[in-house]
């Protein structure tokens, strides 16, 4: 059963996350916080698997709330919680280690399904907004250079690997493509983010994508 943790400075969000995820009977949402210092509290309180973020609130802001929380061991997933997907924080939060993203506006169903997804440590993202995120991403020239000497550390293989993380790909697909075992492709995508620094799939894809070793 996910445990999860709401932190949105608007009491009625909180609200209706809570009352959506609790309908499900498979999600539990364990604790609420009301800025980033009081999430990174519940964090490590309440040891949640997902932490829904809100990235605009006063006093410690989502953002720094997800690089304080990337550095305690064992973390959660955290996805980012947003008004409009077009928010220019949502790629700095993925940088620092966001699982994915969320519109508030996203249909009850949908929510819960994308919630247990990122229990399991899947990428939560639009098609839609990855197209513009990767976009943005790629025209940042300090990013594409640091990203290209990181990939320059990886054997062939590790990089095949990434390059499937930048699609999007499961292990299964990856494994797929590579003629390997699930298994062997699962230690190949630990060694690589170990390697390359990167606390979670997303931020290895979207390295990859600033690498250039993914067609956008």
């Amino acid at each position: 059963m996910p445990r999860v943790l709401v932190v949105d400075d608007e009491p009625m969000v909180r609200v209706f996350l809570r009352t959506i995820l609790g309908s499900a009977e498979d999600i539990e949402v364990v604790a609420e916080a009301h800025d980033g210092a009081a999430g990174l509290q519940a964090v490590q309180q309440d040891r949640p698997d997902v932490v829904l973020m809100d990235l605009r609130m006063p006093g410690m802001d989502g953002l720094t709330a997800i690089q304080r929380i990337n550095e305690l061991a064992d973390p959660p997933n955290v996805v980012v919680l947003t008004t409009f997907d077009a928010d220019p924080y949502v790629l700095r939060a993925l940088r620092a280690g966001a699982t994915g993203f969320l519109v508030k506006s996203t249909p009850p169903e949908e929510l819960i399904g994308l919630v247990r997804a990122a229990a399991q440590g899947h990428t939560v993202l639009s098609p839609a907004a990855a197209r513009r995120l990767v976009a943005v991403s790629t025209d940042n020239l300090a990013a594409r250079e640091r990203a290209r000497e990181l990939v320059g550390s990886l054997t062939e293989r590790e990089a095949q690997v990434l390059a499937g993380l930048g699609e999007g790909l499961s292990n299964a697909q990856i494994a797929a493509r590579l003629f390997l075992s699930e298994a062997t492709i699962k230690g190949y995508v630990s060694r690589t983010l170990d390697k390359l620094g990167c606390v979670n799939r997303t931020q290895a894809g979207l390295l990859a994508h600033d690498a250039g070793i993914v067609d956008s």
